[in-house]
């Protein structure tokens, strides 16, 4: 099965800046890594420079794929698909996928990223959450690890150990 994980959070909370340094750090440790990031707004113009999607793709993004309600930037239309569907159809030859929203795909574990503390806490709105990346003070829960936004070098080792991809990656290297 094909690790996929997401970062979750209201608008402006910080994902994208945290999901490019993790991808980044996986990058430097050999890992192919997309990115496939979810967006409610519409027209929006694919690996513009300043854009989320540059960024995902500046970081080292092996693959980076939009889907809004208009489009989905692989060349078909917009898209119902799950992030497991889109990930398997599109991503099958990277090491890990990294879905940007997607607060709602049941069975792929979240990160939820926060920065204001006047919204209510995803993590109590949907299932799957692993972690939480946040400076404010919040409520510990068993079983969801805490990073600061910082962290993305801590974040990436966190990842790395819960898909386990060390193994994945040197069994591609010896077979290669």
């Amino acid at each position: 099965m094909l690790p996929i994980i997401t970062f979750i959070g209201w608008h402006n909370s910080g994902k994208t800046t945290l999901v490019t340094k993790v991808v980044a750090h996986l990058k430097e440790r050999g890992y192919r890594v997309a990115v496939i990031k979810s967006t409610k707004e519409t027209g929006i113009a694919f690996d513009a420079p300043g854009t989320d999607t540059a960024r995902h793709r500046q970081a080292g993004a092996d693959m980076v794929l939009l889907v809004a309600p208009d489009q989905m930037t692989m060349v078909t239309g917009k898209t119902d698909e799950s992030l497991v569907d889109l990930a398997q159809r599109f991503c099958s030859d990277v090491d890990l996928v990294i879905g940007e929203g997607f607060k709602r795909a049941a069975g792929v574990p979240k990160i939820e990223v926060r920065r204001e503390g006047d919204q209510p806490l995803l993590r109590e709105q949907v299932e799957g959450v692993i972690a939480m990346a946040t400076d404010l003070v919040v409520p510990d829960v068993p079983g969801c690890v805490r990073f600061q936004l910082d962290q993305g070098l801590e974040i990436a080792d966190f990842i790395e150990k819960y898909f386990r991809l060390a193994a994945n990656v040197t069994e591609r290297f010896s077979d290669e």
